[in-house]
């Protein structure tokens, strides 16, 4: 804050309800996480087939169905199910499927598990997205995918006995990033797999499906831990990344880097860093919820497509469940009321708005716990982010409870669900 700038009075509850925008279309609107039906324009008689997938969009398995029925335009159900990492598997769940494992899937009554299973199950009925899975370029593709997975788990996993060793595991993941930059010279475009859709503009096939969800997470955890930007070091790799930000169907299942880097320590079996100035740097900024720009996203407010601001985005979701969120915050609910309007107030109307005393943990607290896409889109929570921060800042540099790295039982989605 400025020296004499003035700070505005939190709004009330009532004031910040007139600025909240109208919900979304769920059903036949843009991809987001929050639909339990998707019809794209069609009867809901039309649905064949339900989903299984995790409550909070984290697995990648899940990631990789979610999109390709989203491309295909499939009319589907979504049924969300808790992760072992955050919760206890419902009971129902394990009576259908007693493995637990997501995500799974219901197609005329049949039920199938493994994603790979599930996607060539759909394809047999509805038809391929781009090249068959079963294609063989389809298969060195899915291969390739496998060794890069290896190579970067080898590296984010395991500890590097040896300054040598650490090099060696980014050498050999940048080779396999460089095979697959490869590829994209044999299509000349941004896709692996390009693929028609019903308006005849080019989208991304089944392989490039397949690739998404961890490259997302590559980026992610490797900049966290790592320090290394892939994006800037593999430019192909970036082109891709840019197209998929320009189609609303992946941002609607796109996380950010904060919610990758502290969600894939218990799914992992944890990640090791790299200290170097780099993983410094990025690693804060990350954390405070500044984030680190087009290294995360391509997409700028100006692609918008639908009328309503980032930030009243952000508004209209914590609107709707303030009354859990002061209830579960560990500074309690009555002191936290004030603290969660001032952000508010911040967040639309850009200017700073003083927190009541001794509210920075319980502030924080929040600020480490949104989580993309489940909470609101990629740049809704990096205003979002911003705006606790900044408000934070104002009490003090009070942190809130840190993140546990063995389990993420904090992001328990039973209040919310029930």
């Amino acid at each position: 804050m400025t020296s004499g700038q003035a700070l505005e009075t939190a709004f009330t509850w009532e004031e910040l309800q007139r600025l909240v925008p109208k919900e979304i279309d769920r059903v036949n609107g843009q991809n987001n996480s929050y639909s339990r039906l998707r019809l794209f324009g069609q009867s809901e008689k039309a649905v064949r087939v339900t989903l299984y997938r995790d409550n909070h969009a984290w697995c990648p398995y899940c990631q990789k169905v979610w999109l390709w029925l989203e491309w295909k335009q499939i009319p589907y159900k979504i049924k969300k199910v808790t992760m072992r990492c955050y919760g206890n598997k419902e009971t129902w769940y394990r009576r259908l499927v007693p493995s637990g494992m997501l995500p799974a899937l219901e197609i005329d009554d049949q039920l199938i598990t493994e994603s790979d299973f599930i996607l060539l199950a759909l394809e047999n009925i509805f038809g391929p997205l781009g090249l068959p899975l079963e294609d063989h370029r389809a298969i060195e593709l899915r291969q390739l995918e496998r060794q890069l997975f290896g190579a970067w788990c080898r590296w984010l996993c395991s500890p590097a006995l040896t300054r040598g060793q650490e090099i060696k595991r980014k050498e050999q993941f940048q080779a396999l990033a460089k095979k697959m930059e490869a590829e994209f010279l044999q299509t000349k475009g941004a896709w692996l797999d390009p693929s028609h859709n019903s308006a005849d503009f080019l989208i991304p096939g089944s392989s490039d499906v397949v690739f998404i969800p961890y490259l997302e997470r590559m980026n992610a955890s490797l900049a966290y831990y790592k320090g290394f930007n892939l994006r800037k070091e593999h430019p192909l790799i970036n082109v891709w990344f840019q197209s998929l930000e320009k189609l609303a169907v992946y941002r609607g299942t796109q996380s950010d880097f904060h919610t990758h880097a502290h969600d894939l320590p218990p799914q992992m079996g944890g990640c090791w860093v790299d200290n170097n100035p780099s993983q410094e740097q990025f690693s804060k900024a990350i954390d405070i919820g500044e984030g680190l720009g087009e290294m995360e996203t391509s997409f700028s407010a100006t692609h918008k497509e639908i009328n309503n601001t980032d930030e009243e985005i952000a508004l209209g979701r914590v609107f709707k469940h303030r009354h859990r969120i002061k209830e579960i915050n560990p500074i309690g609910e009555k002191l936290f009321d004030q603290p969660l309007r001032a952000v508010l107030t911040r967040l639309v109307t850009g200017k700073p708005c003083s927190p009541d005393k001794g509210s920075a943990s319980g502030l924080r607290y929040l600020r480490d716990r949104i989580s993309v896409p489940r909470d609101m889109p990629l740049l809704s929570a990096r205003k979002l982010r911003k705006a606790i921060e900044e408000t934070a800042s104002l009490d003090g540099p009070t942190q809130g409870l840190p993140l546990p790295v063995r389990h993420r039982m904090d992001q328990n989605p039973k209040p919310f669900v029930n």
